[in-house]
């Protein structure tokens, strides 16, 4: 499939007259046509195509009807069926009233190539660049960040399930790839154990007869693999991708030794960051978050938040469920760095910041990170009063701290989180601790060689840690704060609008496309409402908390 360039020459006469006798006020196609024109050139996506073989129908117009699709929540069959249907789409894309649109497939395979040539972030870097033309995105100003979870499109599994799954993809498509050559491996009672989908319910009851049915399922995978990789096998047996999944679930859920096939022990499972969830999904994980659970991924979604413009989603991130947002608050940064979108307040929840982000984030991109950092863990081990880490004076040329009651550390050891995060660990005598008045505001160390004992980050950090923790209580601070709410209601309007939190693929680069048309869907159904003068909706409050402020 070659690129032969579509020249857009604008809406076909009939067309536009027709579409605008049948929608005299317009649709959000027709509008988004006449204040934008054309959205994707075709040369947009040259490199997804080659320069020889069959024509390609125009991925421009593909890639505004995978918007379209997300902003009105359609499958690839119905965005097709549209295309052939609908007047105003006609219109956006520039069409003649008769012309036969494309197969649904067809957009499959566009995604497909978006994502083979790395032009994920396309669609939404050409949209932005076109408000930016419009005088509606700048650099500087506001922006906030927040992340919701995305279910992915394979079910729940505990760990019985997994492995049954797990070994019976793997023989399905041994069934379907070389039947004559499973037959010989494999014996009638598998097609009773593995026939049908592996479902809890259906395990013999009692913890000891589902042991042995783990094992008997983990020596029917060893079976298979070992039968897949001996040297009389076709090779390419071992190339079929719920061989290579069933090889590695193996890995991480089996031991095998002299003794025989065994669970792993919870101790001795891989973190769940690198273990799979899903033999469908091997990119999926299970996550949890404020006690909840779910398997899939998680989104995070930028967007400004000026008064005078509107708020557009300038950046997505799509992770895995067990990725921590701390982690992302850097990668927001570069990509909007990338963009020369850089904020000048960047507003976030707690979960986005440390102190290490703050003078990152203030260092490299000039960005005041808006956001609360932890309490002084002392709150966590004292009732009432307590003396906390600011109350101590700290030399850092001579390595040294006094307490409030004009006690000297008597040790400073510069130390190593497991994460790799550097620390300074700082001890006091218990001789000065024991006898001393302020004792149960300040430590609960028992008798022994030490008494209190500060932690403290790298200097910097520990004086903007510090320093944010006395702002982040007053009001002037809490007030420019309330700016991060507002992202709420723009996780809500991609769940109600694009349906974002459960992905329609598998895999997470998939996952992260769909997440990226989704928030372009949702820049140009916020673009028409501030074209339209489009009032904001507002926060619902129920019937009895009104009552309650009424009252």
């Amino acid at each position: 499939m070659s690129l032969e360039s579509r020249r857009d020459v604008g809406v076909p006469e009939l067309t536009a007259r027709v579409v605008r006798a049948s929608f005299p006020k317009g649709t959000l196609a027709i509008r988004i046509r006449e204040a934008l024109g054309p959205l994707f050139e075709d040369e947009s996506f040259a490199e997804a195509f080659p320069a020889r073989g069959r024509p390609a129908i125009s991925p421009g117009a593909l890639a505004l009807v995978s918007v379209l699709q997300y902003a009105e929540g359609l499958s690839d069959r119905q965005a097709a069926d549209q295309v052939r249907a609908r007047m105003d789409w006609k219109f956006l894309l520039g069409l003649e009233l008769d012309d036969p649109g494309f197969d649904f497939s067809v957009l499959g395979g566009f995604r497909a190539r978006l994502i083979e040539h790395g032009l994920e972030e396309m669609v939404l870097e050409l949209v932005l660049e076109r408000i930016r033309g419009l005088g509606l995105l700048r650099a500087g100003g506001r922006q906030r960040t927040d992340s919701t979870h995305v279910l992915a499109a394979v079910r729940v599994l505990n760990r019985m399930e997994f492995v049954g799954e797990t070994l019976r993809a793997a023989l399905e498509a041994l069934a379907a790839a070389a039947p004559q050559w499973l037959a010989g491996h494999v014996t009638t009672d598998w097609v009773e154990r593995y026939g049908a989908r592996i479902d809890s319910y259906r395990f013999p009851k009692g913890e000891n007869v589902r042991t042995e049915w783990a094992e008997q399922v983990g020596r029917d995978g060893f079976t298979v693999l070992e039968a897949v990789l001996s040297p009389d096998a076709p090779t390419w047996l071992r190339e079929i991708p719920a061989v290579q999944v069933l090889r590695r679930a193996w890995v991480e859920q089996y031991h095998r030794d002299g003794e025989g096939v065994r669970w792993r022990e919870a101790k001795d499972l891989p973190p769940g960051r690198c273990r799979m969830a899903s033999p469908y999904d091997p990119d999926a994980r299970y996550g949890v978050k404020r006690g909840s659970g779910w398997c899939g991924y998680k989104t995070h979604l930028s967007e400004t938040c000026e008064i005078d413009a509107p708020h557009v989603i300038t950046y997505v991130v799509t992770t895995d469920a067990t990725v921590g947002d701390t982690e992302v608050t850097e990668t927001v940064h570069d990509g909007l760095a990338a963009r020369e979108l850089l904020p000048d307040e960047h507003a976030v929840d707690a979960g986005y910041v440390t102190a290490a982000h703050i003078v990152s984030a203030r260092d490299q991109h000039r960005i005041d990170l808006l956001g609360p950092v932890g309490a002084d863990t002392m709150h966590e081990r004292h009732e009432g009063e307590h003396i906390p880490q600011s109350a101590f004076t700290v030399d850092w040329d001579t390595r040294r701290v006094t307490c409030p009651h004009g006690a000297v550390s008597v040790s400073w050891s510069d130390q190593r989180k497991p994460s790799g995060t550097p620390i300074t660990r700082v001890h006091f005598a218990f001789e000065d601790c024991g006898p001393c008045t302020a004792r149960p505001q300040c430590t609960k160390a028992a008798n022994g060689k030490y008494g209190r004992q500060l932690t403290l980050l790298p200097r910097e950090q520990q004086q903007v840690l510090w320093q944010r923790r006395q702002e982040q209580q007053t009001e002037g601070w809490k007030k420019r704060y309330d700016v991060r709410a507002g992202v709420e209601g723009t996780i809500s309007q991609a769940v109600r609008r694009t349906g974002i939190r459960r992905t329609r693929y598998t895999g997470l680069p998939k996952t992260h496309l769909g997440n990226v048309l989704a928030a372009t869907a949702i820049n140009l159904i916020r673009l028409d409402a501030w074209l339209t003068d489009t009032p904001l909706g507002k926060t619902r409050t129920s019937h009895l908390a009104t009552l309650d402020l009424a009252a």
